[in-house]
């Protein structure tokens, strides 16, 4: 053997070596935990609103597979198999699909429909409705990508708060069955969990706080924060209480509307309405002073 030979069979060793070693970097033995780890972080398959299937269970291989547009492939090995695992891993790796060409595994949901699977989704029920539409599939993805960052800032806080309150916002969706004009229900539904979630964690960029002082007295303040949602929104502090606001169109000024508490800012002077039934207060934009 010549010593150019002994070189290139080396050199092919190494590549071999990188590529069964430094390939699986991070991702653990095949059909282990941290493989399946591995996988759900390049194929992602929860619904986006805080729940999904078990990792590693029989339901999030058929969503791996579902996601990966190979489910139903006759290829497919045996998802009892390591086979499986095999097969799922090359696919992941090199971006493979039943077509032939690439798939973009390294984004977390498909470019099109939303972000849960349509096929199992029960006819005329708001999910399908949903599947149906493009508009809505987007503004689902949207939000399923908005709640993930949210749930990243309330790590560190109350996760399962936020979990609650999702769980609750997809019930009020699913509600919208009941609305004359569904479509319009669930659009605006999405809309505005979006804002809520991109002011509450501070997603988007924001003006303020900004400080009323109302009726005359340097005690009786209103502190608000403007954020760029969409639409627009504040949230605003008054005691011991705080409350969200959506921007409603108005003849003049800016009005944002609560649940029970309303904002109506024009030339620096504001109306503001605190609680079911309470006096309208009349406030001025005040310099900032620290407190």
């Amino acid at each position: 053997m010549t010593h150019r030979s002994a070189i290139s069979i080396f050199s092919i060793g190494c590549i071999l070596l990188w590529y069964v070693g430094g390939a699986n970097a991070g991702a653990g033995d095949l059909c282990s935990h941290a493989w399946y780890k591995f996988i759900e972080e390049k194929v992602v398959t929860g619904d986006g609103h805080g729940h999904g299937p078990d990792v590693g269970s029989a339901e999030w291989k058929s969503v791996v597979e579902f996601k990966l547009g190979i489910r139903g492939n006759p290829d497919v090995p045996s998802r009892e198999s390591d086979d499986w695992c095999r097969y799922i891993d090359e696919t992941v790796r090199i971006g493979k699909n039943t077509s032939g060409g690439a798939t973009n595994v390294s984004a977390k949901h498909p470019a099109a429909g939303p972000s849960f699977p349509c096929e199992n989704v029960r006819s005329g029920s708001i999910e399908a409705l949903i599947c149906q539409e493009a508009e809505l599939a987007v503004l689902d993805r949207k939000l399923s990508a908005v709640y993930a960052d949210a749930s990243q800032k309330a790590a560190d806080q109350h996760p399962p708060v936020l979990q609650a309150e999702q769980r609750g916002w997809i019930k009020g969706r699913n509600d919208c069955w009941k609305s004359d004009d569904r479509y319009t229900c669930v659009r605006e539904a999405y809309q505005r969990r979006i804002a809520e979630l991109q002011a509450m964690y501070r997603l988007v960029p924001f003006t303020g706080p900004v400080r009323y002082v109302c009726d005359g007295s340097p005690t009786k303040k209103v502190i608000a924060t403007y954020f760029q949602t969409e639409p627009p929104t504040l949230i605003a502090e008054h005691g011991d209480s705080v409350s969200l606001m959506y921007l409603r169109k108005s003849a003049s000024g800016a009005r944002y509307q609560g649940r029970n508490e309303s904002l109506w800012e024009h030339h620096g002077e504001a109306t503001i309405v605190w609680g079911f039934g309470a006096p309208e207060m009349q406030c001025k934009k005040a310099p900032s002073d620290g407190g």
